[in-house]
């Protein structure tokens, strides 16, 4: 009788445990191929870790409305979604149609064209143009638009890096910036240190940790493998974490894209809700 009363209640601990919200949302494109097999069996399981917030990267193949609604049977809330740089030059209309239909009020272009892995001043340039000019229309809509930085951007120009360049000409009441940590920290740059020089610059994150010894890089690519569980990478997640919030950060989304993201996403969140 003891044994029952005693699998019982750990059954009971274990439905408990999956139903606790994690302390940060998660950015569905860690689980892509999860979900081009089967999405509403994909996001039972993201319900399942603890997730209440997610940043959207498509909708799978499902109609934005069914996606809307697959999200709400899982009480998981769209916070931000993705454009496309193109979109965003061409078709705001769509941009803010996608963004409403979800009912996210962040917009994340995570992608600036340029020719090969060598960013420039003209690559710069346009992108001002076109992120104030579609931040502005989103902005008067209710809608925020932020840059996803990838690297790339902190290549040198003038006395800092391109990133200052954006940074100093973006309108802040149109656009700001998505930090992902990992994308800071691979050209050499800490992201303690800019989220300091950038206060509330940055109302979203990427918390994505990098394996250590992996090589840093500017191009704004990597080995996708090189992700690990948070806090056993070489990033400083902790002191990110304890930075981030008195820097203006709202929202944090684990991102894992490697194939092991289903086992590290669970491992990611227990050294956050074990963090002081």
């Amino acid at each position: 009788m003891n044994r029952i009363i005693l699998v019982a209640l750990l059954v009971s601990s274990l439905s408990t445990l999956a139903q606790k919200a994690a302390p940060v949302g998660i950015q569905l494109y860690s689980f892509r191929d999860q979900f081009a097999k089967d999405v509403p069996g994909t996001m039972a399981k993201v319900k399942q870790m603890g997730f209440r917030q997610a940043e959207i990267a498509g909708t799978y193949g499902l109609s934005l409305t069914d996606f809307r609604q697959l999200l709400d049977r899982n009480n998981i809330k769209a916070i931000s979604t993705g454009a496309s740089f193109e979109d965003l030059d061409n078709n705001v209309p769509k941009v803010l149609a996608e963004a409403k239909g979800l009912g996210a009020k962040y917009v994340v272009c995570a992608w600036i064209p340029h020719p090969g892995d060598t960013f420039m001043i003209q690559d710069a340039d346009r992108a001002i143009d076109v992120f104030n000019t579609a931040g502005r229309l989103l902005a008067d809509n209710g809608i925020q638009l932020c840059y996803h930085t990838h690297g790339y951007e902190f290549q040198t120009y003038q006395d800092g890096t391109f990133f200052d360049y954006l940074a100093e000409n973006f309108d802040p009441k149109a656009v700001n910036f998505e930090m992902d940590v990992y994308w800071v920290k691979s050209p050499g740059y800490n992201p303690v240190a800019l989220l300091q020089k950038y206060p509330k610059r940055f109302p979203l994150m990427h918390l994505k940790d990098r394996k250590p010894g992996t090589p840093d890089s500017m191009s704004g690519h990597a080995d996708v493998e090189s992700n690990v569980t948070l806090g056993t990478g070489d990033v400083g997640i902790a002191d990110i974490m304890k930075q981030a919030k008195k820097s203006g950060v709202k929202y944090f989304f684990i991102e894992d894209e490697s194939s092991r993201s289903m086992q590290q996403v669970p491992e990611s969140i227990s050294f956050l809700l074990g963090l002081k």
